[in-house]
C-alpha cells in the first residue's frame, strides 16, 4: 500500500516510475488488514504499559500481543529501544503528528476516490471502540478526552445509544466511543484496483523480483539490481515493510524495524444481525470490520522472526473473543486454509519512518507503519513524493526522521 501510492503521487508529480517487488502484487500485509482508516489511532504502540501488558500476555499462548523469546541481536536491540519510547513523553509527542497524518491520508482518499472514480467500498461511517471492563471504560474514555481537545469528532455511547445505532447488532458491553472522524474500505479490492490503475497509467511493474544488490557512488544510490536485471533511476524508495531492515542494510542503512504477524479471515454477513460500522473490541484487541458483504475478523500482533506458520490458539484467541461482545456473532474455527497472514513492519518507537535518508541525496524510506499502513498510505505516498520533488510538505515531518535511532 505504501509503495504503490507513493507510485501514484510520483507518477501524478510527473515522474516515470518503475515498481520493483519480491512478490507478485497478488497478496501482502495490505491485502488482509481490517481496512480501517483512523485518525482514532493517535496513540502509538510504545506507550506506558506495554512492556508490562506485553510480558504478562507472553504466558498466555491467545494472547493479542506476543514477542517470541530470542536471543537475536535485532529483535534485542528492537526490545531495548522499544522499552526506551515507551513513556508518556513520547505519547504527548507524538499525538500531534499521528492525527494530522491521519487527518491528510483521510482526506486524500477521498480525492483519490474522487479523481480516479474506483469503487473500493469506501464507507465513512466511523468506528466504534467496544469495552466491557471499569478498567477499558476509564481508560477509553480519557482518550476521548483527548482526541477531542486534538479536534477528532468522538462521542461516548451507552449500550442504549449502541442498540439504537445498529439495532440489528446485539452488544454485551459496558459502553463504547463512536469515532466519527474514522472510515473503512475493503482493502482486497483497493490493491487490485491500484496495481491496474497504474499498470494502466504507465507504471512499470517488476514482480517476483528481490533486490541483492544497491550500488552508490558519492553519496548518491545510482542503481539496484535482483541477481539478474538491474534498474538504474534519478531517486530511489525502500518501501518494503517488514523486509524493510534487510534492503536498507544493502546501503549500510540502519533501519529498526521487527515484523509483527497478524491474523484475519472473513465470514458471510447475516442479513437479519446486519453490521454497518466497523468496531475493534478493546480488551481483546480484535478488529471486526464488515466489508464486501462479509465481515472480517482480524487481531494479534505476534513479533518475531518472519516465517509462515500459522499459530491456530492466535486464531482461537479472535474466535473466542468475539461472542463475548457480539453474542450473536458466535462463530466456528476457520479451517487453515481461509487463515490470512500478514507481517506489519513494527518500529521500536510505533512512528512510521518516512523521509530522505542523510547518507544518501536520492534515497527515500517509507516503512514502519505497524497496524496503520493501510490508513497512512496515501499521505505517505504524498509526503514521498513532495520530498523528492523538493517542496514544503503537507504536515510537518520531523517525528518520522529515518535516522532517529542512529
Amino acid at each position: 500500500m505504501i509503495g504503490l501510492f507513493s507510485a501514484y503521487y510520483l507518477h501524478k508529480s510527473g515522474w516515470e516510475v518503475e515498481v520493483v517487488d519480491q512478490g507478485d502484487l497478488s497478496d501482502n500485509c495490505s491485502y488482509g488488514n481490517a481496512g480501517m482508516i483512523t485518525p482514532s489511532h493517535f496513540v502509538p504502540l510504545a506507550a506506558p504499559g506495554m512492556v508490562e501488558q506485553g510480558i504478562r500476555w507472553m504466558f498466555n499462548s491467545k494472547s493479542p500481543f506476543y514477542v517470541r523469546p530470542s536471543l537475536n541481536p535485532e529483535l534485542l536491540g528492537w526490545g531495548l529501544k522499544f522499552m526506551k519510547s515507551a513513556t508518556k513523553k513520547h505519547v504527548d509527542r507524538s499525538a500531534g503528528p499521528l492525527r494530522d497524518i491521519s487527518m491528510l491520508s483521510k482526506k486524500l482518499y477521498q480525492e483519490f476516490e474522487t479523481d480516479t472514480k474506483l469503487d473500493f467500498g469506501m464507507e465513512d461511517n466511523g468506528i466504534l471502540m467496544l469495552f466491557k471492563t471499569p478498567k477499558m471504560v476509564e481508560e477509553e474514555l480519557h482518550l476521548a478526552e483527548e482526541a477531542t481537545n486534538l479536534g477528532l469528532d468522538a462521542q461516548y455511547l451507552s449500550p442504549d445509544d449502541c442498540a439504537r445505532l445498529q439495532p440489528n447488532v446485539k452488544l454485551d458491553i459496558a459502553g463504547a466511543v463512536h469515532y466519527h472522524c474514522d472510515a473503512h474500505l475493503y482493502p482486497n479490492k483497493l490493491m487490485k484496483l491500484l496495481v491496474k490503475y497504474l499498470e494502466d497509467a504507465g507504471v512499470k511493474m517488476h514482480r517476483n523480483t528481490t533486490i541483492t544488490k544497491i550500488s552508490q557512488e558519492s553519496g548518491k544510490i545510482n542503481a539496484v539490481g535482483s541477481d539478474t536485471q538491474e534498474f538504474k533511476g534519478d531517486a530511489y524508495l525502500i518501501a518494503t515493510g517488514a523486509w524493510s531492515p534487510a534492503v536498507a542494510k544493502l546501503t549500510g542503512l540502519n533501519v529498526p524495524l521487527m515484523p509483527g504477524k497478524g491474523y484475519s479471515f472473513m465470514v458471510p454477513q447475516n442479513a437479519s444481525k446486519r453490521m454497518t460500522i466497523p468496531s475493534i473490541l478493546c480488551e481483546a484487541r480484535v478488529a471486526v470490520t464488515p466489508m464486501n458483504g462479509g465481515i472480517r475478523y482480524g487481531g494479534t500482533m505476534e513479533v518475531g522472526k518472519i516465517n509462515d506458520k500459522i499459530n491456530m490458539n492466535r486464531v482461537r484467541g479472535i474466535v473466542e473473543s468475539v461472542p463475548k461482545y457480539l453474542p450473536d456473532f458466535k462463530l466456528a474455527m476457520p479451517a487453515e486454509k481461509d487463515i490470512w497472514f500478514g507481517f506489519r513492519p513494527v518500529s521500536p518507537d510505533g512512528m512510521p519512518y518516512i523521509g530522505l535518508s542523510k547518507k544518501y541525496s536520492n534515497l527515500a524510506v517509507a516503512t514502519g507503519h505497524a497496524m496503520i499502513g493501510l490508513s497512512l498510505g496515501p499521505a505517505t505516498g504524498k509526503l514521498v513524493c513532495e520530498m523528492l520533488d523538493g517542496v514544503p510538505t503537507s504536515v510537518d515531518v520531523k517525528a518520522y526522521v529515518v535516522e532517529r535511532f542512529e
